[in-house]
């Protein structure tokens, strides 16, 4: 029997999806890699602004103060400085649909920020405790924007439909072996074998360019990007001891992020200096 590995099979999995939906296949703003996209924009964005609603509503928002202040001002900064370098560079800006918008959620307990497809934008009040500064928060905004410029959320829902089809597909052919041998192995060590060896390090692969694509945003805007070490640093402390082992997670850990970030810096500062607005 001819055997494969499962680095090949993806690889040609992969290819196969995009020559079903070819049409779909769209590529990364900046780092030019290469993505599934079977949704489309206006969709997303109107579900996504239909939940930031209902979540704007039953949420406990810090509606003035310096803090908020901060924080529009780093987004604004980010939104022209993103836009101006798309039309600089005489490419296509990924954000000229986005309705922007940020709150500022009063909670002391979560440590988060996020940004929805389109550019709705939400950070708790807990993470104000560790960026401590205006640079550090704006690596964090810089990183929650990049999601939504990659589309990561429609990224992420296209891999699940191709997955969900590809394994029915395969199923059938190997007579239910997949499934049997998933939930033999889910009973065995309560983890879905296709969440360890599929979707999670997908997931860091997004986090990892949204690291990357962060920081130039931050840099573009004209912040100190170098504070996104000390940032992770302050990070990692706090969650000394918590974190789960890097195959379990869908986020790099915090020592790779630093290390990533160091091997970063110096290109982005050299490549993507502050754009003048």
């Amino acid at each position: 029997m001819y055997n494969i590995n499962r680095r090949k099979f993806l690889g040609y999995f992969g290819c196969g999806c995009c020559s079903l939906f070819l049409p779909s296949c769209t590529t990364v703003p900046i780092t030019e890699r290469k993505q599934l996209s079977m949704i489309s924009d206006v969709k997303i964005n109107r579900q996504a602004a239909a939940a930031y609603e209902d979540f704007r509503r039953k949420s406990k928002l810090i509606t003035s103060g310096k803090q908020l202040t901060e924080i529009k001002e780093i987004g604004k900064r980010m939104e022209k400085a993103v836009s101006l370098f798309f039309e600089k560079e005489k490419k296509d800006d990924p954000t000229q649909n986005f309705g922007w918008d940020y709150i500022l959620v009063d909670n002391d307990k979560i440590v988060n920020a996020w940004c929805m497809p389109g550019g709705k934008i939400a950070v708790y009040t807990g993470l104000l405790k560790i960026t401590k500064n205006i640079d550090a928060l704006s690596i964090v905004m810089g990183h929650e924007i990049a999601h939504a410029v990659a589309r990561h959320s429609i990224e992420r829902m296209s891999h699940a439909m191709t997955l969900n089809l590809g394994t029915t597909i395969a199923d059938i052919f190997l007579g239910g072996a997949i499934n049997r041998t998933r939930n033999t192995v889910g009973q065995n060590t309560g983890f879905d074998i296709f969440q360890l060896g599929i979707m999670n390090p997908f997931g860091r692969k997004q986090e990892t360019e949204a690291d990357y694509l962060g920081l130039i945003f931050s840099s573009l805007s004209g912040y100190d990007i170098r504070e996104s070490v000390k940032l992770w640093q302050r990070m990692s402390n706090k969650n000394k001891g918590k974190e789960p082992p890097q195959f379990l997670s869908t986020h790099p850990s915090s020592k790779k992020r630093i290390e990533n970030l160091n091997n970063w810096i110096s290109e982005v500062i050299i490549k993507y200096p502050p754009i003048k607005m």
